[in-house]
């Protein structure tokens, strides 16, 4: 069971694993070394993948149930990331739709997507702005990607690209299986003064082919935290932090509650040293350059966080 998983998925956690099979993590943790030693299957940050460096991308039924709590946490978090009256664009993924459910309460404002999931997530917000790319329909992610939807964003600017991916490294950044994908996300995070990377722990430390954002153009990701088994999780999120990116760690819902500004935190100490960060406003920066037609200027607002301190400087 657990090897047709990996199989059909490209890469599978250890925390679904266990559910599916219906049994402990750690009892699924002694499967996946019996079955890495035989050289079935590759350990990876808190998971299994397939054998040869690289994840592929499995199909959208997977990835839509695959951490779910994360990924609520997550967008809940990134969503109190935007302000009234302004301007975004939203790549196309599972947890991208997830943040565009909840922009759909945040008044005037402006979002560009490639993405017919985000649009529909958005399609009945009456005081939301949804602006689509042009392009060839991706099937397998409901994303439009090709010449045109590159086209189409060329003289955009806006305050901010949020975007997901099938890997995140602190080496190569955010990655994803498919070229065409990869292309128009590149050409979102040109139109973007500033990049919020979304991605739960079972991405981190992941390998996928193509890469869409270095690392040195990631303003923020977020995240959630990883399970102690999670060791290579960990280590990128610290490797992250150290390039300059900031790091804010999400927290799922407790049963039967919900994920808001309580549960959500930034990482406010380094956990291999113990120092903590400075407490600080982080304002957003005015977009630069030509604004699209019809897309209205961000509010210049900031948000008190608390960060993993960046050591990069911009």
């Amino acid at each position: 069971m657990i090897l047709e998983m990996v199989r059909a998925n490209g890469a599978v956690s250890l925390r679904e694993l266990a559910r599916v099979v219906q049994t402990s993590e750690v009892t699924v943790r002694r499967d996946v070394r019996a079955l890495e030693a035989e050289g079935l299957v590759d350990r990876r940050h808190g998971g299994a993948v397939l054998p040869g460096g690289f994840t592929r991308e499995s199909g959208f039924p997977q990835r839509a149930m695959a951490a779910t709590a994360e990924k609520t946490a997550i967008a809940e978090y990134a969503a109190g990331l935007v302000r009234e009256g302004e301007a975004i664009v939203v790549g196309a993924g599972t947890t991208t739709q997830e943040l565009a459910r909840r922009l759909a309460r945040v008044p005037g404002l402006t979002v560009v997507t490639n993405s017919l999931l985000v649009a529909q997530a958005l399609a009945h917000a009456n005081r939301v702005e949804v602006v689509m790319t042009g392009g060839t329909l991706r099937g397998s992610n409901y994303a439009l990607v090709g010449s045109g939807a590159e086209q189409s964003l060329v003289g955009l600017r806006v305050s901010r690209a949020f975007l997901s991916g099938s890997g995140l490294t602190a080496d190569r950044g955010l990655s994803t299986s498919n070229m065409l994908a990869a292309s128009v996300d590149r050409a979102l995070v040109r139109a973007a003064a500033e990049v919020v990377v979304l991605a739960d722990h079972t991405k981190l430390g992941a390998e996928t082919a193509f890469q869409t954002v270095p690392t040195d153009l990631i303003t923020q990701l977020v995240t959630d935290q990883p399970p102690p088994e999670c060791e290579r999780a960990g280590t990128e999120i610290e490797a992250l932090a150290d390039q300059g990116v900031r790091i804010s760690v999400a927290a799922p819902a407790v049963a039967g509650g919900k994920a808001g500004p309580a549960e959500r935190t930034d990482r406010a100490e380094r956990t291999d040293r113990g120092t903590e960060a400075a407490r600080r406003d982080v304002p957003l920066p005015a977009p630069r350059g030509a604004v699209h037609p019809g897309l209205a200027a961000s509010a210049p607002l900031g948000q008190r966080m608390t960060d993993l301190a960046p050591t990069r400087r911009r």
